[in-house]
């Protein structure tokens, strides 16, 4: 059971790094997509450009790793899962590729005209990519995916807590990127974009506030296992989360971007925990827990051997590209 449960916490971590660094990667495409016209929006745009440039592709890591570790060691739950959520699934990684290839061909597009259609391409794919990712979590943890065989294609996420979780992943991706890309400008010494991405960060981040806590009341009648544990032992977590929102908004209310960055990266931390704690112990909420999902023991301990080593090896190398892109000489690149 121990061997199990860590197995399952490590890839966990996995999805709580994927969430907060590919989310803001994911929600400075909101940005681009309203920056406005191709004069009003350069700035904003640029910006982008600069901030994520770096680390776009290098945040896919934890994707991989999530989906490695989850098909190793608990592949019966990822073969029905992916079976039946393939197509909120295949949109989410066509938003992926789409935004990828959007964002490095507007760099070398030749004309006007094929720079802003690369670049509604990378905005447009920034937002769905989370929206369906968002709603396939919803679908796992409100219970629509049956341990014995496929399901629904169609209902299984077309549900209030599927679509709940979409609208969510999205505005928690535009508030966390909005944050760092609020310190980017104002480490830069852009004081008129550092106003105006503070202000629209404001906006999108009280909306995100209340969306998590109006949201739980229909995700408990939609998803009753999962909105006991919200409302049970996750709530400490929910609660930090709602703090920590608040200190962001606070923080940025006193022009103060730099450590804002912390409180909303804590405030998504806690509310994925929370979500986390309140399917725990199981893996197909309602149908399979962790125990019962875990493949041959001697794969598990194999899989936290590769962990430790890919700790050892590509957690550091990651680290110093993100430390990197915080420093003067890049800022002044």
């Amino acid at each position: 059971m121990m061997l199990a449960t860590t197995v399952a916490a490590a890839l966990f971590v996995g999805v709580l790094a994927y969430a907060l660094l590919a989310g803001a990667d994911f929600g400075s495409g909101f940005y681009d997509l309203t920056a406005g016209s191709s004069s009003r929006g350069a700035a904003l745009r640029t910006l982008v450009d600069h901030s994520i440039g770096p680390v776009w592709e290098a945040n896919h890591v934890w994707l991989i790793y999530i989906l490695v570790m989850w098909w190793t060691a608990f592949p019966t739950t990822f073969a029905v899962t992916v079976s039946t959520l393939i197509i909120p699934l295949l949109l989410a990684l066509l938003g992926i590729v789409l935004r990828g290839a959007g964002f490095a061909f507007r760099k070398y597009s030749a004309t006007l005209g094929q720079a802003r259609l690369f670049g509604a391409v990378f905005a447009g794919s920034s937002v769905l990519a989370p929206f369906f990712l968002g709603a396939a979590a919803g679908a796992v943890a409100s219970g629509r995916i049956p341990a014995s065989g496929r399901g629904d294609l169609w209902t299984s996420w077309l549900t209030p807590t599927s679509l709940l979780s979409g609208a969510i992943a999205v505005t928690t991706c535009a508030f966390l990127a909005g944050t760092f890309l609020t310190a980017d400008a104002t480490r830069t010494g852009r004081s008129d974009l550092a106003e105006q991405l503070r202000v629209r960060t404001l906006v999108v981040g009280s909306v995100t506030g209340v969306l998590v806590l109006v949201a739980i009341v229909p995700i408990t009648r939609d998803a009753p296992t999962l909105g006991e544990g919200l409302t049970g032992r996750a709530a400490p977590l929910i609660i930090a989360s709602a703090l920590s929102g608040t200190a962001t908004l606070a923080l940025l209310a006193w022009r103060r971007p730099g450590p804002a960055r912390f409180t909303a990266a804590a405030a998504v931390a806690a509310v994925v925990s929370g979500w986390g704690l309140a399917q725990y112990p199981w893996l197909l909420v309602d149908e399979v827990t962790i125990v019962d999902a875990a493949g041959a023991p001697a794969t598990l301990r194999a899989l936290l051997v590769a962990v430790a080593l890919a700790g050892v090896l590509v957690v550091p190398a990651l680290a110093y590209l993100l430390r990197l892109t915080q420093t003067e000489a890049w800022s002044h690149h």
